[in-house]
């Protein structure tokens, strides 16, 4: 009631649902934030912080007054210094290029970035729970800035009025690690501050299925290349063209269509989706994000690959081509590092189930059980090089990579 009478003050504690609109949109105040007194241990004065950030709301006070108000009861309400102090103890953000100065700096963006987020991924903003600030302010925002500066620098590099190629940032993560959600969470932010983006996925190269069933029968008595999967089950051909379409989408205006694969199809066996439903990108396009399971593998040594399991010596050969395609057309590397291997298990059950118990159908925990075992073979090969060496042609400053824990959050 004292709100409906007088404008908000910085000690306020604000209803639930009561939203300001700020630089035009509508900006909620989250619950882990309030207005407060400067910190004792940082001399960044949050109350000019906040003046700044809310003042359009001021302007918009009178319109408030005729406004209904939800009066719920208000929600527990941290200082913002608690944010503040949460965003520093993020184990990303030194590896990001970040620290307490900068963040105190930008805390504004920061909050921007946060709200976005929260909604995108069905948060409730002005409530979040403690493993949702986690994946939120430890691990998108960090990893999203570290891609923003990764831009300007690619971008930097080209004469005024000269054609600038998208950034090519390729993720690589094992399956169920959580990769395919970060692209999605940095895809939508960067086109929501304007940096035009897309994703695509080595998934999305498989070969046709009626490709996949030769292969398979070239292959006879090698389970690893049975199924789709690991290297020599995609079509680098059409990656490659693909790539090579989407660096030169530099215009306004001009469109090009991307692969999609339909793993549903031919009773979970898989095949590539009709031309007509793959979606369209248009130009001029910034930033492309390239995801995978096996992205930046290396090729070993037969008498490596064999000591793991004999069926590999057909993948590692096929690895080489794999290996020149990551040189040539990936820019900067996320790397997402895990330390054993056999999560997958656990993560893809737990994917499995829970589309169960959706009505969805998913595979039985002996079918899991069955369709991963065809992966660690090459992640026992191939996961150690990768986290030692990096991908072929890769720049340290170009890279980023950092584990997390088996409930896939960073851990540094």
């Amino acid at each position: 009631p004292a709100m409906a009478a007088a404008p908000p003050s910085f000690s306020t504690t604000l209803p639930s649902g009561f939203s300001l609109h700020a630089d035009g949109a509508c900006f909620p105040i989250p619950s882990h934030i309030l207005l407060s007194p400067p910190h004792p241990r940082n001399p960044l004065d949050r109350n000019n912080l906040a003046k700044s950030l809310l003042r359009p709301c001021f302007r918009r006070y009178a319109s408030w007054r005729s406004r209904p108000l939800a009066l719920a009861s208000a929600p527990v309400i941290a200082p913002i210094s608690d944010l503040y102090d949460f965003i520093c103890k993020g184990p990303l953000l030194a590896k990001a290029g970040l620290g307490p100065e900068s963040v105190a700096g930008s805390l504004d963006e920061w909050l921007r970035l946060g709200i976005r987020l929260s909604r995108l991924l069905g948060f409730n903003e002005l409530s979040l729970s403690e493993e949702q600030k986690i994946r939120i302010y430890h691990y998108y925002i960090p990893v999203f800035l570290w891609c923003k500066s990764q831009l300007a620098c690619h971008r930097s590099q080209f004469k005024d009025g000269e054609p600038i190629p998208p950034l090519v940032i390729g993720v690589s993560a094992p399956q169920g690690s959580g990769k395919t959600t970060l692209v999605y969470s940095l895809e939508y932010l960067f086109n929501s501050v304007s940096s035009q983006a897309a994703s695509v996925s080595i998934d999305d190269f498989y070969l046709t299925a009626e490709d996949q069933e030769k292969l398979a029968a070239q292959s006879s008595g090698n389970t690893l290349l049975e199924l789709r999967g690991n290297a020599g089950s995609h079509d680098l051909s059409l990656a490659t063209e693909t790539f090579r379409a989407l660096r030169n989408l530099t215009v306004e205006g001009k469109r090009i269509k991307v692969p999609r694969y339909n793993k549903s199809a031919n009773n979970g066996r898989g095949d590539r989706a009709d031309l007509s439903t793959w979606p369209e990108i248009e130009g001029p396009l910034q930033v492309l994000l390239f995801e995978g399971w096996m992205l930046g593998f290396r090729p070993l040594e037969d008498a490596a690959v064999k000591a793991i399991d004999d069926q590999l010596e057909a993948v590692n050969k096929n690895l080489e081509a794999y290996n020149q395609f990551w040189d040539r057309y990936v820019d900067s590397w996320i790397i997402i590092q895990v330390a054993e291997p056999e999560w997958v298990y656990r993560w893809r059950l737990q994917a499995e189930i829970a589309m169960r118990e959706d009505g969805k159908p998913g595979m039985t925990n002996e079918q899991v059980a069955d369709f991963v075992s065809r992966y660690i073979p090459g992640y026992k090969a191939y996961l150690p090089g990768l986290y030692r060496d990096g991908p072929k042609g890769a720049k340290l400053e170009c890279t980023l990579q950092f584990e997390i824990n088996a409930d896939r959050d960073p851990i540094g």
